[in-house]
């Protein structure tokens, strides 16, 4: 079964993101913040990781970073989900470390298709 690491910190969009993956038939494992979602990786093994960019405290460019930093994630596909939808924003993203971009709101066949690209 395929794992992926979802780090979100709205419990809203994190229970949409559960039940879209949920016809997917993957583990899934969740962290509220940037620095749980690193330590989680560093520990344990994901085919994909789903990253909110705007996290309290560490955004999610501080934490994609720091995953492309370790052994364990340095090539793991890392998709950005995110509200943020200016011109650039999605070449911001790719030039940071990200594999994809996804804007909020999350249009369902799309995103459960891009991550089927993934695992």
């Amino acid at each position: 079964m395929k794992r992926i690491l979802v780090i979100e910190d709205n419990p809203d969009n994190l229970l949409l993101v559960r039940m879209l993956l949920s016809s997917l038939k993957v583990d899934l494992v969740a962290a509220m913040d940037g620095p749980s979602g690193i330590t989680i990786a560093e520990k344990e093994a994901f085919d994909l990781i789903l990253l909110d960019i705007q996290l309290p405290g560490m955004d999610g460019y501080q934490v994609v970073k720091a995953l492309r930093a370790l052994p364990g994630t340095a090539e793991t596909p890392i998709m950005a989900i995110t509200s943020y939808a200016m011109a650039g924003d999605r070449e911001r993203a790719l030039l940071e470390g990200f594999t994809e971009y996804i804007e909020k709101p999350i249009n369902p066949e799309t995103f459960t298709g891009t991550i089927s690209t993934f695992i």
